[in-house]
């Protein structure tokens, strides 16, 4: 019989995916009966999932200490974004000056399996499971060299809580733009050691995807004020 804790991590898991992917739609009631009929976890494990979720920002805990799935707005993609650029530019400066061999190898790897990925896709980037872990992959071997492990972490958090927003802009726009040329130049001026364009780069990166979520955001609105037109 498995142990508590590898079924918590088991549920974490499982729950975070579904949704940094949508299928547990935002602002949505976490009913933990309802739960346990769709993962089949017992009670304490989903409890515990459900924590770390908070933890994470991806699950707010109601008045009435139910759990919700946190809601998508675009203040909140602004905080998101701001912590980003506070975080993740210092610790890429910090990767580019402790940053080994060894480090660079990996930059280049994580680059080379996104950049495969992309290749194969005759279309727009589809921002599904694979992409998703490729291109986390990469962008946190950029920061693997800061020799923070709290700032890694956090920037990790942070990239996970935006890769929902990532995920929603992508169903509001007829195509989702290949980055590889971003990533690509980001990655070289990150292994010439070219702290200044580097940290340019992804500061550029990361507001852009601020940029794709607020437009995403306004073109729901507008399809829902559509909607409620026809219907008056």
């Amino acid at each position: 019989m498995a142990d508590t804790t590898s079924l918590a991590e088991q549920a974490f898991t499982r729950l975070r995916r579904d949704m940094l992917a949508g299928s547990l739609a935002a602002g949505s009631k976490l009913k933990i009966e309802d739960l346990q009929d769709l993962y089949g976890f017992s009670s304490s494990p989903l409890r515990e999932a459900l924590s770390r979720l908070c933890q994470e920002g991806l699950v707010r805990a109601d008045e009435r200490r139910g759990f919700r799935v946190a809601p998508i707005s675009a203040e909140d993609m602004a905080d998101i974004t701001r912590m980003r650029l506070i975080l993740d530019l210092q610790a890429l400066s910090d990767a580019i000056s402790c940053g080994t061999d060894a480090w660079e190898a990996a930059i280049v790897a994580a680059f080379y399996r996104l950049e495969k990925v992309e290749g194969r896709l005759e279309g727009p980037t589809v921002l599904d499971e694979e992409w998703g872990a490729l291109h986390r992959a990469f962008h946190m071997a950029l920061i693997a060299a800061c020799s923070s492990a709290r700032q890694r972490s956090w920037s990790a958090s942070l990239f996970d809580q935006a890769e929902r927003y990532r995920r929603y802009s992508s169903t509001h726009r007829n195509a989702s733009r290949r980055k590889t040329n971003e990533h690509k130049k980001l990655m070289e001026a990150t292994l010439n050691r070219e702290t200044h364009a580097a940290s340019a780069m992804l500061r550029e990166h990361i507001l852009g995807t601020q940029r794709n979520v607020e437009a995403a955001l306004r073109a729901a609105a507008g399809e829902t004020s559509l909607e409620e037109r026809k219907h008056r």
